[in-house]
Protein backbone atom coordinates (compact mmCIF):
# COMPACT_ATOMS: atom_id res chain seq x y z
CA UNK A 1 0.00 0.00 0.00
CA UNK A 2 2.84 2.20 0.82
CA UNK A 3 4.49 1.97 -2.73
CA UNK A 4 1.11 2.72 -4.55
CA UNK A 5 1.00 5.83 -2.25
CA UNK A 6 4.50 6.81 -3.38
CA UNK A 7 3.21 6.29 -6.89
CA UNK A 8 0.66 8.44 -6.94
CA UNK A 9 2.35 11.36 -4.88
CA UNK A 10 5.57 11.33 -7.69
CA UNK A 11 2.58 11.13 -10.45
CA UNK A 12 1.32 14.43 -8.77
CA UNK A 13 4.77 15.65 -8.70
CA UNK A 14 5.35 15.19 -12.39
CA UNK A 15 4.53 18.10 -14.62
CA UNK A 16 5.66 16.40 -18.37
CA UNK A 17 1.87 15.18 -18.35
CA UNK A 18 0.35 18.96 -18.02
CA UNK A 19 2.98 20.24 -20.50
CA UNK A 20 1.91 17.73 -23.65
CA UNK A 21 -1.97 18.47 -22.49
CA UNK A 22 -1.30 22.09 -23.07
CA UNK A 23 0.84 21.56 -26.05
CA UNK A 24 -2.02 19.46 -27.31
CA UNK A 25 -4.43 22.22 -26.59
CA UNK A 26 -2.65 24.91 -28.47
CA UNK A 27 -2.15 22.58 -31.61
CA UNK A 28 -5.89 21.82 -31.26
CA UNK A 29 -6.29 26.10 -31.07
CA UNK A 30 -4.09 26.16 -34.47
CA UNK A 31 -5.50 23.56 -36.44
CA UNK A 32 -9.41 25.42 -35.45
CA UNK A 33 -8.36 28.56 -36.50
CA UNK A 34 -6.90 27.08 -39.75
CA UNK A 35 -10.08 25.14 -40.67
CA UNK A 36 -12.22 28.32 -39.86
CA UNK A 37 -9.52 30.60 -42.12
CA UNK A 38 -9.86 27.62 -45.10
CA UNK A 39 -13.76 27.89 -44.76
CA UNK A 40 -14.02 31.72 -44.47
CA UNK A 41 -12.01 32.19 -47.56
CA UNK A 42 -12.67 28.98 -49.75
CA UNK A 43 -16.06 30.36 -51.45
CA UNK A 44 -14.40 33.18 -52.40
CA UNK A 45 -11.29 31.77 -53.53
CA UNK A 46 -13.33 29.06 -55.52
CA UNK A 47 -15.60 32.12 -57.16
CA UNK A 48 -12.43 33.81 -58.47
CA UNK A 49 -11.01 30.59 -60.13
CA UNK A 50 -14.40 30.11 -61.42
CA UNK A 51 -14.52 33.95 -62.62
CA UNK A 52 -11.33 33.25 -64.32
CA UNK A 53 -11.92 30.26 -66.01
CA UNK A 54 -15.28 31.57 -67.51
CA UNK A 55 -13.11 34.83 -68.68
CA UNK A 56 -10.62 32.37 -70.11
CA UNK A 57 -13.57 30.18 -71.94
CA UNK A 58 -15.05 33.58 -73.27
CA UNK A 59 -11.69 35.16 -74.89
CA UNK A 60 -11.18 32.08 -76.77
Amino acid sequence: MKRIRERFASLRACRRGATAIEYGLIVSLIALGAMGGIQAFGGGLANMWNYVADEVLRAS
